[in-house]
């Protein structure tokens, strides 16, 4: 699927006038926006309480996507679902002609994160079940609450031009923004805007985080009985040697700081007594540049073929997702940076920074409470992690906001500890003031043509500085949308007793019957409830090394 928009001719003017009386109407676009913003507060609050309950993980996001696109219909946008090939994929426009602006996120959860809120110590809702354990359902919320004030101003004051929302799926995956990409749905968009959870408020530009590739190695052989295992050939030998080879590698492969390798073994057979005819091993490629990511991929592509050679199986590849690294452009970040700063912190209440401190104490990390001031804008250092929606910033101007929906202290990312905050007042204020800042951001690009066309110029003298652009998802790939289909199937069941209507009389919390904010615990009761067992040593790099 191409979507091509008739894209802003960069001499357009929208208000006439002095200089101060446009500035002066801009605030008030500004201010009716924010409006708007306080006045849906509650709702998008709900409904990221009610994706936060659905707990769904990427390509399964099916209730999720569903109440999405259902408001974002019934408040007048043109609704696509599906695209690029995934069923929970979509994008939603409202307007015509240039300038095009777009707003972007993802919402799937984490697999095994199910966690009790406000509930300060590892309690599941359903045990081994998925939750949301980095916050991603306070995404959505807030790119609505922007559409839709940015939308009201739009019809209010008659600006010229297109708001288009994409809901990204399976970030979690790297999996789907590429196929986006490919399928030209960003064609013509004059900027991005993406948005993140986090413990602060504010943005950034440059190279973020590291490229990545995701690729299954399937391994097939000659099922046999376990005791008699001459007459078979074990794929899952394939698989185990693989991992050796993978393994000895990394001395050799690559500095430790330009990349980083991980898998598990996605199919590893039936039972031990059946000689497995089918194995498979799934990793993840991560480093600083795509040219490294492919020099692993290649030499981890050998290595799978001299595994298969080895054990008289066969090896094949499936790249599932590829992208490159964020690269934020400046001049849209000080943008974004300055609405930030217009829009300021949110204002917490005492329960939110009692909420804080005991989580942070819980937790056994520094009871510093909550941010009072947005973040400086900052010239981004490269980080291990990966997002798959880097090939967005290399085809069009693109930043990334950060929203300050819970509390810092999580005991690691990707973990229960990081559900306990995304579904409280904390994280409502902090889905409010996000799209504030976003309305804002929309509101500039959509009435300052000179700044929108610095924008693409400052994008256009950053891009010639790298190399040039290509996919790292083969033409002959296509999205993965069969995984995490037998996980959620395990849980769906079990977690609809928690689920909840967003139009409901209760609160979120209410309905799940706990405490806000939750009493001050008296020890670190998060995370003792996390340690290794009492006869298991800690890992070296807790040791204090000063008391040795």
């Amino acid at each position: 699927m191409r979507v091509a928009f008739s894209s802003l001719g960069l001499g357009f003017v929208l208000l006439a006038g002095p200089a101060w009386a446009q500035a002066a109407n801009i605030e008030a676009m500004k201010a009716d926006a924010f409006a708007v913003v306080d006045r849906n507060a509650d709702r998008m609050g709900r409904l990221s309480d009610a994706i936060y309950s659905y707990a769904e993980i990427g390509f399964q996001e099916v209730k999720t996507i569903a109440l999405v696109t259902k408001t974002l219909r019934d408040a007048g946008f043109t609704v696509t679902t599906g695209v690029a090939g995934m069923p929970t994929a979509y994008m939603a426009t409202y307007g015509t002609g240039g300038p095009v602006i777009g707003l972007m996120s993802d919402f799937d959860g984490v697999p095994a994160t199910s966690q009790m809120p406000t509930t300060l110590e590892h309690r599941e809702q359903v045990p081994g079940a998925p939750g949301h354990g980095e916050g991603h359902n306070t995404h959505q919320p807030t790119l609505m609450g922007a559409a839709l004030a940015a939308k009201a101003v739009k019809d209010k004051y008659k600006i010229a031009g297109t708001i288009v929302v994409y809901g990204g799926p399976a970030e979690e995956l790297l999996a789907s923004r590429g196929y986006m990409v490919k399928a030209g749905l960003f064609k013509n968009v004059d900027a991005m805007l993406d948005l993140h959870v986090g413990t602060e408020f504010g943005t950034s530009y440059g190279l973020d985080n590291f490229a990545n590739i995701s690729v299954e190695w399937s391994f097939k052989g000659e099922q046999a009985h376990g005791a008699r295992p001459w007459q078979g050939r074990s794929a899952l030998d394939g698989v185990e040697l693989m991992n050796v080879g993978v393994n000895q590698m990394r001395e050799h492969g690559y500095d430790p700081a330009d990349a980083r390798i991980h898998y598990v073994i996605s199919n590893g057979g039936k039972q031990p007594n059946v000689v497995p005819a089918e194995a498979s091993v799934w990793y993840y490629f991560r480093a600083k540049s795509p040219a490294i990511v492919e020099h692993l991929l290649a030499w981890s592509r050998g290595i799978a073929e001299g595994a298969a050679m080895a054990t008289k199986t066969r090896v094949s590849e499936r790249i599932f997702s590829g992208s490159w690294p964020f690269n934020g452009n400046k001049a849209l970040a000080e943008l974004v940076s300055g609405n930030i700063s217009k829009v300021g912190m949110p204002i917490w209440t005492e329960a939110d920074v009692s909420f804080a401190k005991s989580y942070q104490k819980a937790m056994g990390a520094p009871i510093v409470g909550l941010p009072t001031e947005v973040e400086k804008l900052g010239n981004d250092r490269q980080g291990a992690s990966t997002s798959d929606a880097g090939d967005i910033s290399w085809n069009l101007p693109y930043v990334r906001m950060y929203i300050p929906a819970k509390p810092a202290g999580a005991l690691a990312g990707h973990h229960w500890s990081s559900a306990i905050g995304p579904a409280t007042p904390v994280a409502h204020k902090g889905i409010a003031a996000g799209s504030k800042a976003l309305a804002a951001s929309v509101i500039d690009l959509m009435t300052d043509a000179k700044a929108l066309a610095a924008i693409r110029a400052d994008w256009t003298a950053e891009m010639a500085r790298w190399p040039k652009w290509r996919s790292l998802i083969p033409d002959s790939s296509t999205p993965p949308i069969h995984l995490n289909g037998e996980e959620m199937a395990t849980y769906r069941d079990a977690l609809k007793r928690f689920e909840y209507d967003p139009n409901s009389k209760q609160t979120y919390l209410e309905f799940m019957g706990v405490a806000y904010p939750p009493k001050e615990p008296s020890t670190e009761i998060g995370r003792l409830s996390n340690l290794l067992a009492p006869d298991m040593g800690n890992s070296s790099i807790e040791w204090d090394w000063t008391q040795q």
